[in-house]
């Protein structure tokens, strides 16, 4: 029972937990499938909490399945989607397959894994099998799903080839024969649907097991490679830790709980909680030297406030540009974050950004080219123009 607590804890939903029961009870290693679509070449924050409880899964004896949807990356994803993803090639996608598979095993034990590419039976599949799987699934099933169903009232398209993907995955389950599958919360559709094709092939029907999806550094929409407000696992450990320690206060306690399990230490200020939550996220993925170096260096930056000796992104603009139009452009180059004028307008009036350690008071107020020095953007950020 010890074990079953331990595979649920964290979980958003399971379908069902007497069916994980029952599958424990067998007393032989479980297929735990998790599915990644590289649709870019990095892994990150958000990706780990499922990769997280499938380690959870090898810990306690069972077989990791890692699925590297080689050939559902070329659709994309439509799971809480407003509109369709970018086409992909074959070569871009195994390109971001290799990435893809190292930084997996910063968390996955390699001896407990197995990596599988979809591409072995879709490439296979003539036209008549995908007809005929096709033929399993009804479009008022498929339509029932909440984003197709939002893309329609709103009157935006919904393309033929992404109704294939929620079958595409549940075929995934079908030929590894998956016990076990892990997802997001926005996966729970397509999990269903490989349960549905397991039966009908006559298999025993995998348990849905979906994990909670976590905000990106935006504090709104999840993290995700494509809307870039994430923190990749591999990024330098300097940049993950400042990535985290711009993580808004609110989601401070969620963080806590999806990344580390765990709420933060009652009567904790704040920004020490923040430390703390970035100095064990960039341990677990760097090391605990490279994470107290990242530390005392945010403690330089911030809280000594000894910028001119601090290690910086540099930032080149090039040409004059008024201090708006720097700020939008180095949170960009440096940082992968979309700030607006009016945001980054904002923040001069508020006080936050500094050129040479004194507030910019004027917005429109434009740096010469070839000048050196520090620019703060805010709390968190801060880059080295020139020098």
């Amino acid at each position: 029972m010890a074990t079953l607590s331990t595979l649920i804890r964290g979980c958003a939903k399971i379908h069902s937990e007497a069916e994980l029961e029952a599958k424990l009870a067998l007393g032989r290693p479980l297929k735990v499938k998790l599915g990644v679509d590289p649709t870019a070449p990095d892994i990150h924050l958000g990706h780990s909490v499922v990769l997280s409880k499938l380690r959870d899964f090898q810990d306690a004896g069972h077989d990791a399945i890692l699925i590297i949807g080689d050939f559902t990356a070329m659709i994309g994803d439509p799971s809480g989607r407003s509109a369709t993803r970018p086409h992909l090639s074959h070569d871009q996608v195994l390109a971001n397959a290799k990435s893809y598979q190292e930084q997996a095993f910063k968390i996955l034990k390699r001896e407990r894994a197995r990596i599988v590419f979809n591409g072995e039976w879709f490439e296979a599949m003539s036209f008549e099998e995908v007809i005929k799987l096709n033929s399993r699934v009804t479009l008022q099933q498929m339509l029932v799903r909440e984003d197709f169903r939002e893309r329609l009232d709103k009157g935006q398209p919904i393309h033929a080839h992404e109704i294939q993907y929620p079958i595409m995955q549940g075929w995934d389950s079908v030929m590894v024969k998956a016990d076990v599958e892990l997802g997001g919360t926005d996966q729970l559709f397509n999990i269903m649907v490989g349960r549905d094709l397991q039966r009908e092939e006559g298999q025993p029907q995998q348990v849905a097991m979906t994990m909670p999806i976590l905000e990106g550094l935006d504090g709104h929409q999840k993290m995700s490679k494509s809307l870039g407000n994430y923190i990749a696992l591999n990024e330098p450990a300097g940049d993950m830790f400042g990535k985290i320690m711009s993580v808004s206060d609110e989601l401070m306690e969620r963080y806590y709980d999806i990344l580390l399990r765990e709420p933060i230490p009652a009567g904790t200020h704040p920004m020490e909680a923040k430390k703390s939550l970035a100095r064990r996220i960039t341990a677990r993925f760097h090391d605990e030297a490279a994470a107290a170096h990242a530390l005392d260096e945010f403690n330089k930056r911030f809280s000594a406030r000894d910028l001119d000796s601090a290690e910086l992104p540099g930032f080149a603009p090039g040409a004059a540009r008024d201090f708006v139009s720097l700020a939008v452009e180095a949170y960009a180059q440096c940082f992968q974050i979309s700030r607006s004028r009016s945001d980054a307008r904002r923040l001069i009036e508020g006080g936050s950004v500094q050129w040479r350690g004194e507030k910019v008071s004027d917005a429109k107020a434009v740096l010469p080219p070839g000048e050196t020095g520090v620019l703060k953007l805010d709390k968190t950020r801060a880059v080295r123009i020139g020098g």
